[in-house]
C-alpha cells in the first residue's frame, strides 16, 4: 500500500514510465489466450478442411463444408452454411449443421431438420442457429460413403423450408486426419505430458 501511495505522489510522467510496463502486460495477456485458442488447420480436402484447437486446455480435432448450394431462404449465402464433425475429450463424431439464422422453436417434440445421404434419412434436432443429430456414428458412416448431404428444415419464423447441399468429396480423407491426429482414446489435452 505505500508503494502505492508513493507512486501516485510522484510527478504525472514518472508514474506513467513506472506503470506503462504494468499496463502494457494486463493488456497483452487476453491476446495470448486469444492467440493459444486459434484454430490450426491440418489440411484441406476439396471441400472439407481439416482443423484443431485447445478449448479448455483440451485439443479438439475438426472437419468442417460450406454448403455448396443453400436455397429456400432469402439473402443466405452457402458461406454461411457449415457441416461440422468435432472430435473432443468429451465425446467423437459430434455432427451439426450450422445455418446462420436461428431455427424457430419446436413444441412437438419433432426434430424438424432432416438430413439426407443417398437415400438414408437422420434426424436432427435444434438449439438456436445449429443443428444436431443423435445418431453421430451412423451419420459419420452415411458421410463417408456417400456423394452429397441434404440438410432440409424450417426456415427463420417458420416460413418456408431451407434445403443446404454438401459435397461429400474429401470427406474421408479430412476426417481420417482428425482421427489420427485426435486418436480415440488418447488424452487430448494440450498441455505436453510429463515425464
Amino acid at each position: 500500500m505505500r508503494s502505492l501511495a508513493r507512486l501516485l505522489s510522484l510527478p504525472p510522467m514518472l508514474a506513467l514510465v513506472l506503470l506503462a510496463p504494468l499496463a502494457l502486460a494486463a493488456l497483452a495477456r487476453p491476446a495470448a489466450a486469444q492467440q493459444a485458442a486459434q484454430p490450426r488447420k491440418l489440411g484441406q480436402f476439396q471441400s472439407w478442411t481439416a482443423a484443431t484447437l485447445v478449448d479448455g486446455g483440451h485439443k479438439v480435432c475438426y472437419i468442417f463444408a460450406r454448403a455448396s448450394k443453400a436455397e429456400g431462404v432469402v439473402n443466405r449465402a452457402p458461406t454461411h452454411v457449415l457441416l461440422t464433425v468435432t472430435h473432443r475429450a468429451a465425446g467423437r463424431d459430434a455432427v451439426a449443421l450450422r445455418v446462420g439464422y436461428t431455427y424457430p422453436r419446436t413444441t412437438d417434440g419433432r426434430d424438424p431438420v432432416r438430413v439426407s445421404v443417398g437415400t438414408t434419412e437422420f434426424p436432427f434436432y435444434t438449439s438456436q442457429d445449429t443443428a444436431f443429430t443423435r445418431e453421430n456414428g451412423n451419420v459419420v458412416r452415411a458421410l463417408r460413403a456417400g456423394r452429397d448431404a441434404v440438410a432440409r428444415g424450417p426456415g427463420p419464423n417458420n416460413r418456408g423450408t431451407a434445403t443446404d447441399t454438401f459435397p461429400l468429396a474429401g470427406f474421408a480423407q479430412a476426417y481420417d486426419l482428425i482421427s489420427r491426429e485426435c486418436p480415440p482414446g488418447a488424452a487430448t489435452d494440450a498441455a505436453p505430458a510429463r515425464r
